[in-house]
């Protein structure tokens, strides 16, 4: 249903799953597992896996806080978008990567849930893509003496909301791991 003509694939976006990022997060281990095995399944069927990289003043670039998790490995040929804002397309290159590969439709993993994630997949929706949200392979830190909910919740709430969100020629949705698919116009 994706509004971007002719751009009929589906692409993977990982997003910001750093050492400084996963430090402390909510199931990080069972999160990462979840990621990888989405990764693994997307590169199985030839389906482009971006990652996207996070850096600002506190993350800096290059520090060992910024690097990906050790669990997960980028190959040879996979894009690495590299952004200082929350929303993964905002001053990237991130819409040339997904326009050359054809895709209009992502389906999203990566940290943290309240900000760099879901800043993502509304941006993504409002450039035209159908974007999926694996709902157990994204998370984020406990932010409740700031008042936000606990982790569990926050992840919990953006996967209820995420799970009905649509607007013209376009969609949302979440799915579970286990359940990922990429073919197009698939609601997993």
């Amino acid at each position: 249903m994706t509004t971007l003509d002719g751009r009929p694939h589906t692409a993977v976006l990982v997003i910001d799953v750093q050492n400084e990022v996963m430090d402390g997060a909510h199931d990080r281990d069972g999160v990462i597992a979840n990621i990888r095995s989405v990764v693994g399944k997307a590169r199985a069927q030839g389906v482009p896996v971006v990652w996207v990289q996070h850096s600002d003043d506190e993350l800096k670039r290059g520090s060992e806080g910024w690097q990906y998790v050790p669990e997960l490995v980028r190959e040879a040929g996979e894009a690495l978008v590299h952004k200082e804002y929350g929303d993964s397309f905002e001053e990237t290159d991130l819409e040339a990567v997904l326009a050359e590969r054809g895709v209009g439709r992502l389906v999203v993993t990566g940290a943290q849930t309240d900000f760099c994630v879901r800043s993502t997949l509304h941006g993504a929706l409002v450039r035209g893509y159908d974007v999926t949200l694996v709902a157990d392979a994204h998370s984020t830190k406990d932010l409740s003496r700031y008042g936000a909910p606990t982790p569990d919740k926050v992840i919990a709430h953006t996967n209820l909301y995420w799970r009905f969100q649509k607007a013209p020629g376009r969609r949302g949705g979440t799915v579970d791991t286990t359940d990922v698919t990429f073919a197009p116009g698939a609601a997993g």
